[in-house]
C-alpha cells in the first residue's frame, strides 16, 4: 500500500466532520425546546405545590391563634413567632418560607382581596410580572 492509500483511513474529512455537526445541531432544534416546555411545566408545578404547603401551615397558624398572620406579619409568622400570639406553638414550616421557582417571594395579603375572609397567596410566575395569565394563586378571577 503507498503512504496515500495508509493515512486515508487514519481520520474524518471535513466533509464528515460538518455532516455530523449539522445533524447533531438539527437534533438540538428538535430536542432542546421539548426539555425547556417540560422544564418550565415542573416550575410551575413546584410553585403549586409550595402554595398548598403554605396554605396548610397557614391554616395551622390559624388553627393555633384564632387567625391568619397579618400582611404586615406576612409568611415569616410562620416561623417566628410575632409578638402578639402567645398560642404560637411552633415553627409551622420545617425549612423556612420557600421563595417560588423563579426565586422571588410569594405574595400574601391578608385579609385578601380575592378571598375575603382569608388570604390571597401567589406567584408571579415565569414571566415575573404580577397580574398575567401565568400567575400562580390561591384564587380564581371568576370567584368559583
Amino acid at each position: 500500500m503507498n503512504r496515500a492509500a495508509k493515512s486515508f483511513g487514519k481520520g474524518f474529512t471535513l466533509i464528515e466532520l460538518l455532516l455530523v455537526l449539522v445533524i447533531l445541531a438539527t437534533l438540538a432544534t428538535i430536542v432542546v425546546p421539548k426539555f425547556t416546555k417540560r422544564s418550565e411545566q415542573a416550575r410551575v408545578t413546584a410553585a403549586r405545590t409550595d402554595i398548598a404547603s403554605l396554605e396548610v401551615a397557614l391554616d395551622a397558624f390559624e388553627i393555633d391563634i384564632s387567625r391568619f398572620p397579618t400582611t404586615s406579619e406576612g409568611l415569616k409568622a410562620l416561623i417566628e413567632k410575632p409578638s402578639n400570639a402567645d398560642a404560637w406553638k411552633q415553627p409551622y414550616i420545617k425549612r423556612g418560607v420557600p421563595k417560588d421557582p423563579w426565586g422571588n417571594e410569594y405574595v400574601y395579603k391578608q385579609p385578601g382581596q380575592y378571598n375575603e375572609y382569608g388570604y390571597d397567596l401567589s406567584s408571579a410566575g415565569p414571566d415575573e410580572q404580577m397580574g398575567g395569565k401565568d400567575d400562580i394563586k390561591n384564587w380564581t378571577e371568576d370567584g368559583k
